[in-house]
């Protein structure tokens, strides 16, 4: 993995803004922004709008340069994260969350919240995420990579299971 700078400083209070996505990733928002506020007649003529890039859900950024901005805004968001709100070693994002596809849907997820947050004209949003979002990410992120990860990326303990699952749901001619 490449080394990434940090985010930059925010003036006198000591904290780091939150990361910026970057200019595809905002157009994707300006997007989904007009459709959400366009007529049912008005989408219409748009057609289909179902490949439409969301940047909470990963597997819908299939552009690659889309792809590969994401994946560098996922990757300053866990740097704000662990220094912004990390002071128990415990609750940081582990080097390794690229190599979980559940981490990488879950931080997807709370870095729109959290974007979407700054947006808005009220502080709700905001409290909601500090509330809810970020200590339910926290928790399940302990519950899924228990102790599996915390002094390094350990291999999938379940990748055995998986592949009897498969074998079971794919049986090779019996």
């Amino acid at each position: 993995m490449t080394s990434r700078p940090a985010p930059g400083r925010r003036d006198a209070t000591g904290t780091w803004r939150f990361p910026p996505p970057g200019p595809l990733i905002q157009q994707a928002y300006h997007d989904l922004d007009l459709a959400a506020d366009l007529t049912s007649r008005q989408l219409a003529t748009l057609g289909d709008l179902t490949d439409t890039p969301r940047p909470w859900d990963p597997p819908s950024c299939s552009d690659p340069s889309l792809e590969h901005q994401l994946c560098e805004w996922l990757h300053a968001v866990v740097a704000w994260h662990n220094h912004e709100y990390v002071w128990d070693a415990n609750t940081a994002i582990p080097n390794c969350w690229p190599d979980h596809p559940h981490l990488v849907h879950e931080l997807a997820v709370l870095a729109d919240q959290r974007y979407q947050a700054q947006c808005a004209f009220s502080s709700d949003l905001l409290e909601d995420w500090h509330r809810y979002s970020l200590p339910a990410f926290i928790e399940r992120m302990h519950a899924r990579l228990k102790d599996h990860c915390g002094e390094g990326h350990q291999p999938w303990p379940a990748r055995a299971r998986y592949a009897r699952y498969l074998a079971d749901v794919n049986p090779v001619d019996r």
